[in-house]
């Protein structure tokens, strides 16, 4: 469909603007329609669980065919034939039809992204999947004696040897043949809306032709329309013209019967799983007698609002917002913090008894001030359900491909998690779980044989602890063999000892290039993966932590902090210079005699804290702080962890503990060795925010 077709009744209906709730409302359609998809029993297919399959492709299809969209909008068509015929029970599902109809959903995936991007780059081909599902369609493959699924270039000889009169590619082609429709629309407040109806018919290959009638109404248009659309495809392709309570559809076949159907009589059947809407084609539900209606607007809104209660309610308790004002939302929301401290600060000074009501007020700030953070920040969490509905599918996939039999648990899905981080953590989370499925599950025959069952377990958790969200990616598969790690670390001439504890010699798997797979697969292999994952999760601020337990499962354990943008510091003063350390990262404080600590090889320098040795880093020397001359030595020590280690932090005082802004350093001036971050201190001066795990391992 052209830009000038799209406009309908002129310039100013632009289609083009409903373009990206399209593809919001499809993308989400499609995740649900995989989701149903691969829980489906084959052996007990519920009509429930068939018709939402059903619903999501036909929406698909109805704003694709709105748009112009005829590739999606053919796929569709065809995917819904399928569907119509197994929520019919007119054929058995088999394995085949839901590996057909993900391809699909994966197919529809790739052709709405072009059109997204302009209709950049080669569409996917579809010619394959189109015949494919005919012929799964068709019945003949749940038969029992099926012949293998024709090919397009099978299929094309065929078409081209029959003459067809109608257009092969019809992309809402319903019933299959001509029916007569009677379309009476009002009232209306904008009469060219009929007239952008009546160019659908010129835009749309295949939706029929339209002819217009007198009426003796104002605010009243009478078609004639000569279609083989459902009655449902028509009301989905006005919708974005005129409402469904608009519109009345009365079918003028003949020897068809009369039967008036309106947006409130397909809204009511809706309810119960199917649309119930009499189309003319086979084994649709018989038509109830009716009489031939002009419009009762009355008794159809109340109809619409006792049939469908649930639906005014959803579109009013949700919005789309675009993530950028709600980013926009949490900088100003997060100047006003900065704000609020300096006005706190500078209180302090203030006589309380003079300046009560002052005092007073900047106490309600600060607690409203906390609490319109804490409610912006939340906007932007979104739960691990997100990030968890990506996997089934894929561990399908790569099950069947290998041979393995896997049973997938998720739990915690509920927890949540900031945007930006769920974004991050998705392809660190991929590499572990398919690792996991890859060394970790045994096939089946090998799991039998040790005594357990064929069906392999894998988990992904999370959970809040703390200031943190940890997630887990657990396996009950053959575990890690400490030998054979040790023994591929020095082939690569790493330094390693018999006597290392087994947490760092788990954590060797995430050195660059190391790997201890005895081939490379399109699965893993390579030995990039697992450094892959640690480096992203420490960009993160995040740790990771590996147990594993050989012949009886493996777990990595991932904490992250809740979000990047606000986060508990703990303020030290070292000279005259204020550095923030992440509260999560904190574990004790003390003071320190200069007896205690202990010189070792090249100058390092070590401190017994509970019978434990810990490295000590001074703040002072990594950053250059000057010391003006009589000022003491430091003597506080701050306990930081990160990846698995503690060492400490050497400063001259403890400052407070309090919520700063997170900026962004590198954006704004460049990337800082140990430096994750900087935020602004009441007063108005820069402190920066301590990356731990780059000085942990920088000690290292």
């Amino acid at each position: 469909m052209s830009d000038t077709n799209q406009d309908g009744a002129g310039s100013d209906f632009d289609l083009t603007q409903f373009y990206q709730v399209f593809f919001e409302e499809a993308a989400e359609n499609l995740d649900q329609m995989e989701q149903m998809l691969l829980n489906l029993d084959l052996s007990e297919a519920n009509d429930e669980e068939l018709n939402g399959i059903f619903r999501c492709a036909h929406s698909i299809k109805g704003g694709s065919a709105t748009f112009g969209f005829t590739d999606v909008a053919e796929l569709t068509h065809k995917m819904e034939s399928l569907l119509d015929r197994l929520r019919r029970h007119e054929i058995t599902p088999i394995p085949e039809m839901v590996d057909v109809l993900l391809e699909s959903a994966d197919a529809v995936r790739s052709l709405l992204a072009r059109h997204q991007a302009g209709g950049e780059g080669e569409a996917m081909p579809t010619a394959d999947l189109v015949a494919q599902i005919a012929y799964l369609a068709s019945g003949e493959a749940s038969s029992g004696n099926a012949t293998p699924a024709p090919t397009a270039a099978e299929v094309v000889p065929a078409v081209a040897a029959t003459p067809v009169v109608a257009p092969v590619a019809a992309p809402i082609a319903g019933a299959g043949q001509d029916r007569t429709l009677h379309l009476l629309i009002g009232p209306l407040e904008h009469p060219d809306s009929v007239e952008a109806i009546k160019d659908l018919f010129n835009d749309i290959p295949g939706l029929g032709t339209i002819e217009d009638l007198a009426d003796d109404k104002p605010d009243y248009r009478s078609f004639n329309v000569t279609t083989q659309s459902t009655n449902e495809d028509l009301l989905d392709l006005m919708v974005f013209h005129v409402s469904k309570e608009q519109v009345q559809i009365t079918d003028k076949t003949p020897a068809s019967g009369v039967q008036p159907v309106g947006s409130s009589q397909s809204a009511g059947a809706e309810g119960s799983g199917d649309f119930g809407i009499f189309d003319g084609s086979p084994g649709s539900p018989s038509p109830a007698p009716a009489p031939t209606s002009t419009v009762a607007k009355p008794a159809a809104s109340a109809n619409k609002t006792t049939t469908r209660p649930n639906m005014a309610q959803m579109e009013s308790t949700s919005i789309r917002v675009d993530v950028k004002k709600v980013d926009q939302l949490i900088n100003l929301a997060g100047e006003l913090v900065i704000i609020q401290a300096m006005l706190a600060q500078n209180s302090q000074t203030l006589d309380a008894t003079a300046n009560q009501q002052l005092l007073s007020g900047l106490a309600d700030l600060d607690r409203n001030t906390r609490d319109l953070q804490e409610a912006v920040m939340s906007i932007r969490m979104i739960p691990m359900s997100t990030v968890f509905s990506r996997f089934p599918r894929m561990l399908r996939d790569l099950a069947n491909k290998m041979g393995k039999k896997i049973n997938f648990v998720t739990q915690g899905e509920a927890t949540e998690l900031d945007k930006g981080l769920v974004e991050k953590i998705t392809d660190p989370l991929t590499h572990l779980v398919r690792n996991s499925l890859d060394h970790g599950i045994e096939m089946p025959e090998d799991r039998i044989r040790l005594g357990k069952n064929e069906l392999g377990t894998l988990t992904l958790a999370a959970s809040h602890q703390g200031g943190s969200i940890v997630i887990e990616v657990r396996d009950d598969g053959k575990g890690m063999n400490r030998e054979k790690l040790l023994a591929k670390a020095r082939d690569r001439g790493m330094d390693v000892s018999d006597n290392m504890p087994d947490s760092e010699v788990w954590m060797l798997i995430f050195a660059p290039g190391f790997s201890t797979a005895a081939q490379v697969t399109d699965v893993s292999g390579r030995g990039v993966g697992m450094d892959v994952v640690r480096k992203n999760i420490a960009a993160l601020n995040g740790s990771v932590e590996i147990d594993s337990v050989e012949g009886v499962g493996m777990r990595v354990s991932i904490r992250l902090p809740l979000t990047l943008a606000i986060m508990d510091g703990m303020s030290v003063g070292v000279g005259d210079e204020v550095y923030i350390l992440p509260l999560s990262s904190v574990v004790e404080s003390f003071q320190v005699k200069p007896e205690d600590v202990s010189t070792v090889t090249q100058g390092s320098q070590l401190v017994k804290v509970r019978d434990e040795y810990m490295l000590v880093i001074e703040l002072e020397k990594i950053f250059g702080v000057p010391r003006p001359e009589g000022r003491p030595s430091s003597d506080i020590m701050v306990v930081v962890e990160a990846d698995g280690s503690r060492v400490t932090l050497l400063v001259d005082e403890l400052l407070g503990q309090h919520q700063v802004v997170v900026k962004n350093l590198e954006s704004n001036y460049r990337k800082v060795p140990n430096v994750s971050g900087a935020t602004i201190l009441g007063d108005g001066t820069v402190a920066l925010i301590l990356d731990i795990g780059s000085l942990v391992r920088r000690v290292r």
